[in-house]
């Protein structure tokens, strides 16, 4: 068995594809640790994690199991933010959440958001030629781009996009022992969404804040814990992907030159190596956590009632029996059925943002720096300390 301390290291980010096909021929459904008297279970083959994203016999609700978990109406809202958001409740409660913000993230709507993603990326790309000289893509470019658009789309003031920065780095790197510093940076959260939501009610515009904060007041669609989860996975989620698609995406071009030279000789296949990079090293390494609801077979062994269930999205976009040179990074590959953004009812909802937010960042810094290249080899790649999520630290790079 590994240990959360293993998991959680940088080093086993670097070396996890080999560690992952191993496990799809040796131990498909691996149990990765214990905790009182309950597995972990981690499943890694394509066909299985599809069947695991689509079964319902797995819950997101652990409250249901373990009556010490949720719904403590006098706990602080730092930790009951975490009891009610859309990642991590069942039907209805999950239909009921997903309706109120599907509208602001279906296709034609994120579309009509390219005009100004593309103005952002062009005023980032000046920012950039303005600098000169060496300039970390991830801080000036992979980050700001979609952190800025998903603050125009909630209606959160862009210039503390640093701060949700700081707070979503606190989230997404927590282990299960929430320690001072997060519980810190949670209590700013939860105060600064405090004053933001009085802000709107006096002053509501047009933008998914106002209108969330309105169904809230009406008592009858979203619950005052329920606005504040939504708002803390959006801000969190309507960024985080994307960075790491557009970081990953670039450092698996400057991996393998052969493919970016292909790319920058023919911006029509840009959605195929959004795709691949999506595939490649995905930017959510695994699916949020489910629970066995009662004991059960899976995959041949028994997942006792309470035991965690986690999908490996990496491990099953690298599945050698569904992709053909499934280690190789080729930006032409189609068809090319990834499940980077999950699949079922917990399919992303940002999916469309973050693709159309990749599409434009590739043509704009393939166009703006052709001869773009990385600092350093890439095998000396300084990942994030995450489990969920795999995303660079940094990433420099020469423009000229």
């Amino acid at each position: 068995m590994i240990s959360n301390e293993t998991v959680f290291q940088s080093n086993f980010k670097k070396g996890v594809y080999p560690f992952y096909s191993h496990l799809r021929k040796a131990d498909p459904l691996f149990a990765a640790w214990e905790d009182h008297g309950h597995t972990t279970w981690i499943v890694t083959r394509y066909e299985d994690v599809l069947k695991l994203l689509k079964t319902s016999s797995f819950i997101k609700d652990q409250s249901t199991l373990f009556s010490a978990s949720g719904g403590d109406e006098d706990a602080p809202m730092e930790a009951r933010v975490f009891q009610h958001m859309m990642l991590d409740v069942d039907p209805p409660d999950h239909t009921r959440l997903r309706k109120l913000v599907q509208p602001y993230f279906n296709p034609k709507k994120i579309q009509e958001l390219s005009p100004r993603i593309e103005n952002i990326a062009d005023q980032l790309i000046e920012n950039m030629k303005k600098k000169g000289g060496p300039v970390d893509l991830i801080d000036e470019f992979a980050f700001p781009l979609p952190i800025i658009v998903i603050s125009e789309l909630l209606g959160v003031p862009i210039e503390d996009r640093e701060k949700f920065r700081k707070w979503s780095n606190t989230i997404v790197s927590a282990s299960d022992n929430m320690d001072s510093d997060f519980q810190g940076d949670m209590k700013e959260f939860i105060e600064y969404l405090k004053a933001l939501f009085e802000e709107k009610k006096e002053n509501p515009r047009d933008d998914l804040v106002s209108n969330l904060i309105l169904h809230e007041e009406e008592g009858e669609r979203l619950t005052k814990d329920e606005l504040y989860s939504m708002i803390v996975l959006l801000i969190i989620a309507g960024h985080e992907t994307t960075v790491n698609l557009i970081g990953n995406g670039m450092y698996a071009l400057f991996e393998h030159p052969d493919q970016l030279e292909k790319l920058r000789r023919d911006h029509s296949i840009i959605e195929q190596a959004i795709e691949e990079s999506l595939r490649f090293y995905s930017p959510v390494d695994f699916s949020t956590a489910r629970w066995a609801a009662e004991d059960m077979e899976f995959n041949g062994k028994i997942i006792k009632r309470g035991d965690m269930v986690l999908a490996s999205l990496a491990s099953a976009n690298r599945d050698e029996n569904k992709f053909k040179a499934a280690d190789t990074f080729d930006v032409t590959r189609k068809p090319n059925p990834h499940m980077a953004f999950g699949y079922g009812i917990h399919f992303c909802l940002g999916a469309p943002l973050a693709r159309l937010e990749g599409k434009i960042a590739f043509q704009k810094l393939l166009s703006a720096f052709p001869s773009m290249k990385m600092i350093g080899k890439p095998g000396d790649s300084n990942w994030r300390d995450m489990f969920l999520l795999r995303g660079l630290k940094d990433l420099q790079v020469e423009l000229d």
